[in-house]
């Protein structure tokens, strides 16, 4: 009894003086690098606290390989080291003592070999990464998970690997060719992980989803075509010996009181992962917003997917506002997620209801995560596909965080002409379901493919930057059966070209000579004063036969201070875009450039995207991406 109370006299004792004191804190400091002593940036780093009052800690290595945690409780700490293609390594008894920062270097080991072992899974389970985590190549990035006894950290996300688009010489390849992209999120998806403290992975950045979040004011579209084209040609801010070529379109806009009836199927995914309030309760205030803004002629229908399928509410009138609200607010989120059925489901009811010559179209609202359906992904793929040629089109919404699968539902919304956005708040619910609800849901285009033409007379190499995902074989560009992109009524598409002059000795794509035959460039071509030219084609929403038109740009570039708002606002995104990455691609690029020529191009601003631009440029620099 004695030793009792001379222990809790000691324990109370202590208690006084922490009071009095406060808690002694210290840093944990560190480099983490490769086998050959290269910095390795973007390390997922989590500190884990030993002693009674547990807690856990996570932060990032930056550019130069550095990592630190600052106002750290002295005590003992678990140190774990996470990063895509490198093995895991873990730092236990990490003692954190008064005085100087305590140091913790370590150095990663690249995986000894990619596996590609099947795993077995219960039948009706699908896996749709099909392909494994793999540094530098194409296949699925896994988000870092770790678990560490009453530390369990579930980061399941996933993000396919992006390839970052060369240089190609005009001589070799004359012809770049792809599908457009009207996707946005990726932009949203990065603010929410800025917004949360951390770096997003290099995985994670599409670029050309981060220039088309915004709209650029592009001129509206006069004549036959349902949409203008705008070209720019001008210095590259990161590079002054190189070119930007900057190509915009502008879809038609249209009167949202004279549309075509809409038919929608809202698929909302309730299974038990929807339950934090980023996710269902967000879709939730997401969909009543959209339900606001329509009209008595448009139809709604709801089915929701969990253990099981079942229609929430079979297709209403659009005027019946309360009904539809109540149907939405009442859901709740529990059960596995049998998202194949669900998606069949939601199909069938919107072809039940079909408007002829109106706008048919399954929303779905998800984090992705399918793994109760069809057996493989092909099987859901062909399911999409096949609805979409009957003239039901897909758009996917997707939420929240932890095991949210970037990888799956992008390919979905690709496959079924349709758009994919990133929720993360209620604004951005705004704007893709109020401000911009004509681009959302009314196609005016389909299968809009550019190619790009060069003259190799003025271009020695030309490199697209982002579309990885969506480049298409030179012969795929006259193919009316090749699938590409659909443009929404006053929708805008942004592509930019980095462009090496043909003034340059700059080494691009060296090849060795050919035996059976030689290059030339033709007199024509070196009289001409055409860079390129650009090509597209496009059906109309119902066509099935392509329409080409095409646009000449001349070899006339001006200095960066010579060009429009558009075009240095454009660049900065894009530089916003390479700095993430730790593109090799950047140049002199930093970020104070990036701030630069965003803040001299902001005379026009009216929802605040460009100022809320500028707080995630800080955010960055912030959390040590980049330089």
């Amino acid at each position: 009894m004695k030793r009792f109370i001379t222990i809790l006299s000691i324990v109370l004792l202590l208690g006084m003086l922490l009071a009095q004191t406060g808690l002694k804190t210290n840093s944990i400091i560190g480099k983490v690098t490769d086998n050959a002593g290269r910095a390795l940036a973007r390390v997922s780093v989590q500190a884990h606290y030993l002693g009674a009052a547990r807690a856990s800690f996570q932060t990032q290595s930056n550019n130069r390989g550095n990592y630190r945690f600052d106002n750290m409780q002295q005590g003992y700490y678990r140190l774990v080291f996470t990063h895509p293609g490198f093995e895991t390594v873990t730092r236990d008894s990490v003692m954190l003592l008064e005085g100087a920062p305590e140091v913790v270097d370590v150095r990663l080991s690249p995986v000894r070999a990619i596996e590609t072992t099947p795993v077995t899974a219960p039948r009706e389970s699908v896996d749709i990464s099909e392909s494994l985590s793999l540094q530098g190549g194409a296949g699925v990035y896994k988000m870092p998970m770790a678990s560490l006894g009453d530390f369990a950290v579930h980061n399941t996300e996933e993000y396919s690997a992006i390839n970052p688009n060369i240089f190609h010489s005009p001589l070799t390849e004359p012809l770049s060719t792809f599908s457009i992209d009207v996707d946005t999120a990726t932009y949203s998806n990065v603010r929410r992980m800025l917004n949360n403290g951390q770096l997003p992975d290099a995985s994670m950045i599409r670029i050309e989803e981060l220039v088309n979040y915004f709209s650029y004011d592009y001129p509206e579209p006069r004549g036959e075509h349902p949409f203008s084209i705008y070209t720019e040609y001008g210095e590259c801010p990161w590079n002054t010996q190189h070119q930007l070529v900057h190509i915009g379109l502008k879809g038609r806009s249209i009167d949202l009181a004279e549309a075509a009836p809409s038919n929608l199927v809202f698929l909302i995914d309730v299974s038990g992962s929807m339950m934090p309030e980023n996710k269902l309760p967000l879709v939730q205030r997401s969909l009543t917003m959209l339900v606001d803004n329509l009209r008595a002629q448009d139809r709604i229908g709801i089915v929701v997917y969990a253990s099981g399928t079942r229609v929430v509410l079979p297709s209403t009138p659009g005027d019946q506002k309360l009904r539809i609200k109540e149907a939405i607010n009442t859901l709740t989120a529990g059960g596995s997620t049998a998202g194949a059925a669900g998606i069949q489901l939601a199909y069938d009811t919107a072809a039940s209801s079909m408007i002829r010559g109106g706008n048919n179209r399954v929303i779905l609202c998800t984090d992705g995560d399918f793994n109760v359906g069809l057996s493989s992904m092909t099987a859901l793929e062909e399911l999409v596909v096949n609805n979409r040629n009957r003239g039901i089109f897909l758009t996917v919404l997707g939420y929240g965080m932890g095991n949210y699968k970037d990888n799956k539902i992008e390919l979905l919304a690709n496959r079924g002409n349709g758009n994919y956005a990133y929720i993360d708040t209620i604004m951005e619910a705004k704007k893709v379901l109020v401000n911009e609800i004509g681009s959302t849901l009314y196609t005016i285009a389909k299968d809009v493919k550019i190619q790009a033409e060069f003259n190799p007379a003025h271009v020695r190499g030309y490199r697209l930057i982002g579309y990885e995902n969506r480049l298409l074989r030179p012969e795929e560009f006259r193919d009316d059966t090749v699938d590409a992109g659909e443009l929404g009524a006053g929708h805008t598409v942004t592509a930019i070209y980095e462009i090496i002059p043909s003034s340059s000795r700059e080494p691009v794509a060296e090849l060795d000579s050919l035996r059976y035959q030689s290059i030339q460039i033709s007199p024509e071509a070196r009289q001409s004063a055409e860079m390129m030219t650009v090509k597209l084609r496009y059906k109309e929403p119902d066509g099935e036969t392509s329409i080409p038109l095409d646009q000449q740009v001349l070899n006339r570039p001006v200095r960066l201070r010579e060009t429009s708002e558009r075009y240095r606002f454009s660049a900065a995104v894009v530089g916003y875009g390479l700095m993430l990455q730790n593109s090799r691609f950047k140049g002199n690029l930093h970020w104070e450039m990036v701030k630069e020529l965003a803040a001299n191009s902001m005379s026009s601003d009216p929802h605040g995207y460009k100022a809320e631009f500028m707080e995630l440029i800080q955010k960055a620099i912030r959390l040590g991406s980049g330089d």
